[in-house]
């Protein structure tokens, strides 16, 4: 078994740590070490994990840097050949590394996430991952279980162990080295979608990305930010746009982000005319960010690109999501053509 890791990010969740930390001491002390990167907390969570739970390790954050810089300032300290990123809000059951990490070794995985289920609605996937992420052709990003706001109810039709075009954050299985080599976390996302920025940044090394069916855990979701909250939404659709000029290979920029602008101001529309001003605030300022970030992201883009080599496409799905969902009703995700998914 290899040295793993399993380190969860805590910023004032002591509440958290008092409602999930059992389960994963319980259900993973035997096969890693159960670490805790405060970020800066101002509760009681470093004496709580001082009192209660001496196995557990910390590595202490002075400030709250935020999910990506929490996760890469507290990753240099700690050492081991896989990292499990845990949400403090994820409850975890038996036996739940093993089957990622064998899935991992028999098929050069570099990153991989368990199934992840509501932990409120436990038959059903949650938003956050489900059975591993794809993305389109205008960079909209959705899962096998969850598409947009539709969720199925985990029959076991997404068992089978898979290659993805991304790996939750929830619950992410990552090889330390391969974490590393790339620059770990982009920090200007500050939070949502970096594991998919994390995840592209390795496959356009032509490293794979999997999907394990034999593990599953349980999300509350929205724990650190409500996914109601318009500040989540500024973020989904800035760092959205951050994504794509950094990684995307496939075609013209320009074409791309033309398509993405147009179908950005839909969704705005949309939601001024369902009366959620803020959410159409959240759009436009996500973009006058983007703009604001080209040149700064336009040199990450040329060095990703400079590194580029036999990129791996897998899990990129051909068409629109949003005219399969929206317009040609394929709620489901077994209901899309598996010819239009690309495969390595």
């Amino acid at each position: 078994m290899q040295d793993i890791a399993v380190v969860i990010l805590n910023w004032n969740g002591i509440h958290y740590l008092e409602q999930f930390l059992p389960s994963v001491v319980e259900h993973s002390s035997q096969h890693a070490t159960v670490w805790v990167v405060d970020n800066g907390s101002t509760d009681d969570s470093i004496s709580y994990l001082q009192q209660h739970w001496p196995q557990v390790k910390i590595h202490a954050n002075k400030v709250n840097h935020g999910f990506a810089k929490g996760y890469n300032e507290g990753l240099k300290h700690i050492h081991a050949d896989i990292y499990v990123l845990l949400n403090s809000d994820v409850e975890v059951t038996p036996n739940w590394i093993s089957p990622v990490v064998e899935f991992m070794e028999n098929e050069d995985m570099t990153a991989c996430q368990p199934k992840i289920r509501d932990y409120h609605r436990k038959e059903w996937f949650e938003h956050a991952g489900a059975t591993g992420g794809f993305i389109d052709k205008d960079g909209y990003v959705f899962c096998a279980g969850r598409i947009f706001d539709g969720f199925e109810k985990d029959e076991q039709q997404y068992d089978e162990n898979k290659e993805v075009f991304w790996a939750s954050g929830a619950s992410l299985f990552v090889k330390a080295a391969a974490y590393h080599d790339v620059g770990g976390l982009d920090e200007d996302f500050f939070a949502h979608m970096e594991e998919i920025d994390l995840c592209w940044r390795l496959k356009n090394k032509g490293m794979k990305v999997g999907a394990c069916g034999g593990s599953h855990v349980f999300h509350v979701g929205g724990g650190t930010l409500d996914k109601l909250n318009p500040f989540k939404t500024y973020l989904n659709f800035r760092n959205n746009l951050f994504i794509l000029i950094k990684n995307y290979n496939s075609g013209s920029l320009i074409t791309l982000f033309a398509r993405r602008l147009l179908l950005d101001g839909v969704a705005a529309m949309r939601f001024l005319t369902e009366g959620k001003l803020s959410y159409t605030w959240a759009v436009l300022k996500a973009h006058f960010a983007f703009y604001a970030a080209v040149p700064k992201m336009m040199k990450k883009r040329k060095a990703i690109m400079n590194q580029t080599s036999n990129p791996n496409r897998s899990g990129w799905y051909k068409q629109s999501i949003l005219k399969m969902y929206f317009f040609k009703g394929k709620r489901t995700f077994k209901e899309l053509d598996p010819k239009n998914f690309l495969r390595s």
